[in-house]
């Protein structure tokens, strides 16, 4: 009992229910581990006795963080206050446009009053006309900008406590009614122009003609967060060095202005064609996405180009975007080049280097300014690529722009495990329960950030995250949306049965996110896919967080089971017929992605089997497109298919339709094969045609078969071709 106490008071679950009508115990000794991780001792019942003792002895007037909403009751840390209680916010001189440069924003003070008008408020203020409207703040309350603040407390009886202050709006901003767009993995939509993956420059054409040519509002990317270098690096984009900062690997060196000045020509023309037969090795020989080699050929390529001086403006943007990122920057750029010297693990370095602010590590910093430098470079210019993108976005007419991807997590070796090393719960992992799906649970390898560590610091961390992500995106998705709310965790050594989750602080968390993208004006999608929590989905869509509603799997869970019909789907959501983790539409309707799984040994029951449940799942769905005479009866036309399945997708009432951009020719290969490693070359595939033959970004954009599907979307709207232009 008293370790179950303990355990609820730091938001550490002893049962979950994998089922309604299933609980499982968490072992004790999983409890234990996690509460270690938490910097909690409960490894004998005197130190859970101890424990607990001195947790229920504390008695805080405020909590580390606390959590206002624009026009909504105050939380129950103020409203429940001591009349006569004296509060002052202490407004962050950013959130207040116009303040003039150097001079405080002038504090907010205030006092609690009783229920009663009689508890007269602080001097100078004027006496509230009339008592608060239901639902709103005290008549007392001040409300502060929306922003982070410090707000102090003194209570009557001279009890004191200072907090972080989030102020946020109700809700984030939303996107246009009924906008349609392309998914798309960057790196395997290669151009003529790529050096053997796709880049940011294929990613602002791709926008700039979707924009213009069929009227699509976004285009959704995978996380461009900074890998972990090595040989060979890890290809998934979800298991990233850094998720503040972008990777390099995506630039398109020649939009760089410097490397039209670099003085060695010809080592730029032999870095060029390598890369171009990097690319003709992937486009017309079968060969993966290297992304060791395309890094290689653009790091020597950056090298070069980083030799060229900057011009006076660009010197200026260049300081100006050092004095923004500041200590984060510095930070991820000197952990590049430790892990040049001493190998992409910080665990494995010196031991005078395994913290960001030993002795060792500062005179390491003064040793390696040049390549510190260097890769603050990269950040500088990764990150105007990734404006420029937006930009173009823009220009072409979207009404989003570039969705952007925030994974759930970072290599434990990683960078920001290095800079931020009190933030993250060492020894544990973030996976999944078992489930129907999965009896033997995930573990993703990702640390977890400490929720007690977020709280304590305002949530700097994810902020900074957050706004660094936000500034050139017109949207965010966020994967596995449901851990803003808990997290499975998985201890180190310990199978992911042996997990248990941990609870976080949702109100402040969304509280962080819909101040940051209210302050970027983006909207924000959320992969709320697979077991979620009730009361999850209710509280993300009360904030505005859409959610994520793929076609096969929308079905009445409440009902008879069958596929739910257009009306009946939700509005404020993602509608899609796949995703990056799923087979493609052609595979779905076909079976192959059954056969594959077969082929590689995935398949919990005998192939007959499993292409029997296939079969009679897709016939069920044809048979509605069919009844709904969005198929043609009898028609067995893969492509017509392929249309109806989106054709349905626009009936639904849904905000945002994507469409996963390799459904656009054909493409039958799963980009990521869940409960797959080496045996499938996840995150390595160029899209490609039915048959399998990798196709360019300009033969996508003029594929018959793309255009016939989007008109099925959106009408293309008429255009002048320039001269000696045939339109497709």
């Amino acid at each position: 009992m008293g370790l179950s106490r303990l355990a609820a008071l730091h938001g550490v679950a002893t049962s979950y229910s994998p089922s309604p009508d299933v609980t499982v115990s968490v072992p004790d000794d999983t409890v234990i581990a996690v509460l270690a991780a938490l910097g909690v001792d409960a490894g004998t019942p005197a130190d859970v006795r101890k424990c607990l003792a001195a947790a229920e002895s504390r008695s805080r007037l405020l909590p580390p963080t606390v959590v206002v909403w624009a026009g909504e009751p105050l939380p129950p840390a103020l409203a429940g206050l001591p009349p006569g209680s004296t509060v002052t916010v202490e407004p962050e001189p950013s959130d207040l446009p116009g303040h003039p440069a150097g001079r405080p924003p002038a504090p907010l003070s205030m006092r609690a009053r009783a229920a009663a008008p009689a508890e007269p408020v602080a001097s100078g203020e004027p006496a509230p006309e009339a008592a608060p409207a239901p639902g709103a703040a005290p008549a007392w309350w001040i409300s502060p900008p929306p922003g982070v603040h410090r707000i102090h407390v003194r209570t009557p009886d001279n009890r004191r406590a200072t907090a972080t202050l989030v102020a946020a709006p109700p809700r984030l901003p939303q996107p246009p009614e009924g906008t349609h767009g392309f998914l798309v993995q960057l790196y395997s939509l290669l151009s003529a122009r790529s050096w053997g993956m796709g880049d940011l420059g294929d990613l602002a054409d791709l926008a700039a003609w979707a924009g213009r040519s069929v009227g699509s509002g976004f285009v959704q990317v995978n996380p461009l967060h900074a890998a972990v270098p090595g040989k060979p690096t890890d290809p998934s984009p979800y298991r990233p060095s850094s998720r503040r900062f972008p990777d390099p690997v995506h630039l398109h060196v020649e939009s760089i202005p410097e490397y039209g000045h670099v003085r060695d020509r010809a080592a730029l023309d032999d870095l060029r064609q390598d890369a171009a037969a990097l690319s003709e090795a992937v486009l017309n020989k079968g060969a993966l996405i290297d992304r060791d080699a395309v890094w290689e050929l653009k790091r020597q390529a950056l090298e070069l180009v980083a030799q060229v001086p900057l011009t006076p403006g660009r010197r200026a943007d260049y300081c100006d975007f050092l004095a923004e990122q500041g200590q984060a920057l510095e930070d991820h750029a000197l952990w590049c080049a430790l892990a040049e010297v001493h190998g992409p693990d910080w665990h494995t370095w010196p031991e005078a280097l395994r913290a960001p602010r030993s002795p060792g590590t500062a005179r390491a910093r003064s040793e390696l300014l040049g390549r510190v430098d260097f890769h603050c470079r990269l950040a500088w210019l990764t990150a105007g690529q990734l404006a420029a993108a937006q930009r173009a976005a823009e220009d072409a007419g979207m009404g989003v722009g570039i969705v952007h991807d925030l994974a759930v997590g970072v290599h434990p070796a990683g960078a920001d495990t290095w800079s931020q090393q009190e933030a993250f719960a060492h020894g544990m992992s973030v996976g999944a329960p078992p489930d129907a799906f999965n009896a033997r649970g995930q573990d993703w390898g990702l640390p977890p950030w400490r929720p007690d560590v977020l709280a304590a610091t305002g949530y700097a961390a994810y902020r900074g995250l957050l706004r660094g992500l936000l500034a050139h995106a017109g949207a965010l998705r966020i994967d596995h949306v449901m851990g803003l709310f808990r997290l499975w965790w998985v201890p180190e050594g310990r199978p992911p049965t042996d997990g248990t989750y941990v609870a976080y602080d949702a109100e402040a968390m969304l509280a962080v996110l819909v101040l940051e993208a209210h302050r970027a004006g983006t909207s924000v999608v959320g992969e709320d896919l697979g077991t979620v929590a009730p009361g999850v989905r209710e509280a993300l869509a009360r904030r505005g967080v859409l959610g994520t509603s793929v076609l096969w799997f929308e079905r009445d869970w409440e009902g008879d089971g069958r596929p739910l019909a257009p009306e009946k789907w939700r509005r404020d959501c993602l509608a899609t017929a796949t995703t990056h983790d799923l087979p493609s539409t052609a595979a779905r309707l076909t079976g192959d992605h059954v056969t594959l799984r077969h082929r590689l040994g995935l398949l919990t029951r005998s192939l007959e089997e499993e292409l029997t449940a296939d079969l009679t799942d897709t016939a069920e769905w044809l048979a509605l497109l069919a009844r709904l005479r969005m198929l043609p009866e009898g028609d067995g036309d893969e492509e017509a298919a392929v249309r109806a399945v989106h054709r349905f997708l626009r009936r639904t009432p849904a905000r945002m339709t994507g469409v996963w951009l390799p459904d656009t020719v054909g493409d039958r290969r799963p980009q990521n094969l869940p409960g797959t490693w080496d045996q499938y070359p996840n995150w390595r595939l160029p899209i490609a045609d039915p048959e399998g033959h990798p196709v360019t970004l300009e033969e996508i954009t003029a594929s018959p078969r793309l255009h016939g599907l989007m008109e099925v979307l959106r009408p293309r709207k008429p255009r002048t071709a320039p001269p000696g232009e045939r339109r497709p």
